[in-house]
């Protein structure tokens, strides 16, 4: 039976410019606390333990990540929409010297987080307050292809907006990759995935390697979830993740070559002229 998140009177919160509300409360689940916007779990942060992470799709993410260049080396990562930055200081903690860009549209979020989960002291995380697509144009020229590691993990509430799933976005965010640098990209939908899969056809429309990652039963499309695309110019490091993912915690899929294929068949890019901002999912889903 699910539970009903309960969160403590004195938590921490901050009124963001959409009028919704961010709190950050000790998880009532594991160790550690989670960043949650309008109702909706955003980010869980593990001061302790920063390779803890806690959400599924973020560990797969991660997953992603340990797979980058050689074990330990410093990656260049630029993180459009961070939430609490659990991905910033998993980069950090298991790759240090790491030098790494936040964009965040919202500076009373990014204020609430740097005081109630602040991050490791001498961390070369610069966070930047703006629009990230907006936000691509204004980092340091010298990250032109030079980008080991892009993520792109954007919601306003529960929604990814529309600017930020085009073929025009990704192209300028891919600009930034060096030329096997990795774009991870979250991706939440629901039964029949026509949104999913419109994402992965548009991302691939400009970076030619694609693979998905997610839950068995979110990759059939048979219920709500996050997938996690990850794209890349250059062949993607994907020999050891399949059997990576079938191990649990719930099984996971590693979806690729003509099973993506499969996937986007049918499925146009998205453009600026026509995109649409993610499905919004029921309340019930945050229910624990």
């Amino acid at each position: 039976m699910a539970r009903m998140r309960i969160e403590p009177d004195d938590a921490p919160t901050a009124r963001l410019s959409d009028g919704t509300l961010a709190r950050v409360s000790p998880s009532g689940f594991v160790s550690g606390s989670e960043l949650v916007v309008d109702g909706t779990p955003q980010s869980h942060v593990d001061l302790d333990d920063p390779t803890h992470l806690h959400f599924e799709y973020v560990a797969r993410m991660g997953a992603v990540i340990d797979r980058l260049r050689m074990p330990g080396q410093p990656l260049t990562a630029v993180h459009l929409g961070a939430g609490a930055l659990t991905l910033p200081r998993y980069v950090e903690a298991t790759r240090p010297g790491s030098r790494q860009q936040v964009i965040e549209l919202e500076p009373a979020l990014w204020d609430l987080v740097r005081e109630n989960l602040p991050l490791p002291r001498g961390a070369s995380i610069r966070v930047r307050i703006g629009d990230a697509r907006a936000g691509l144009a204004r980092l340091p020229a010298g990250l032109t292809g030079a980008v080991d590691l892009l993520v792109s993990d954007v919601y306003s509430g529960a929604q990814t907006p529309a600017h930020l799933t085009t073929v025009e976005f990704y192209r300028e965010a891919a600009a930034l990759l060096a030329p096997d640098g990795v774009l991870l990209v979250n991706v939440s939908d629901g039964p029949g995935l026509a949104f999913a899969r419109r994402q992965v056809a548009t991302v691939r429309e400009v970076l030619p390697e694609v693979i998905v990652l997610a839950e068995v039963q979110v990759l059939k499309g048979r219920r709500f979830g996050n997938l996690v695309v990850a794209a890349s110019a250059a062949p993607l490091p994907v020999e050891w993740l399949p059997r990576l993912m079938a191990a649990g915690p719930h099984p996971a899929k590693v979806a690729q070559g003509s099973e993506i294929d499969e996937f986007v068949r049918g499925s146009r890019p998205a453009v600026d002229g026509d995109a649409t901002p993610s499905p919004k999912p029921s309340a019930s889903i945050f229910d624990r």
